[in-house]
């Protein structure tokens, strides 16, 4: 009885929030696309994606790990000899800074695991 609760619980945590994070990154870009690889963060990283602009030009972006304490801030880059002005925005769970989901999506795996859970126990 009590496993099955136990089960309960770790099927129901959102993903992300189980075991250690992992992040898509890439390097500065200016493509729309951010060619993007697994890593693995550190204990005090969080998924984070970087938007650069400088006047007069198109946009950058970056994804990877950083420190909690650095998110939000913004910072200056140079990216092909120019000077950006980055900022980065963190996020909390397992390959969470991937493009961003169509609302209510986030439930539905909690929902489901919720769901499994019961069976089980039944």
């Amino acid at each position: 009885m009590v496993l099955g609760w136990l089960l309960l619980l770790v099927l129901a945590l959102p993903p992300g929030t189980r075991s250690v994070k992992d992040c898509f990154f890439c390097e500065l870009t200016d493509s729309l696309h951010c060619p993007s690889t697994h890593m693995s963060c550190g204990e005090e990283e969080d998924c984070f994606t970087g938007h650069g602009v400088a006047p007069g030009l198109g946009p950058i972006t970056n994804k990877g790990c950083l420190r909690s304490t650095s998110c939000g801030h913004e910072q200056p880059v140079s990216y092909m000899g120019v000077t950006y002005s980055l900022v980065t925005t963190c996020c909390y769970g397992n390959l969470c800074n991937t493009a961003p989901r169509p609302a209510g999506t986030g439930m539905a795996g909690a929902t489901t695991g919720m769901a499994l859970g019961l069976l089980l126990l039944l």
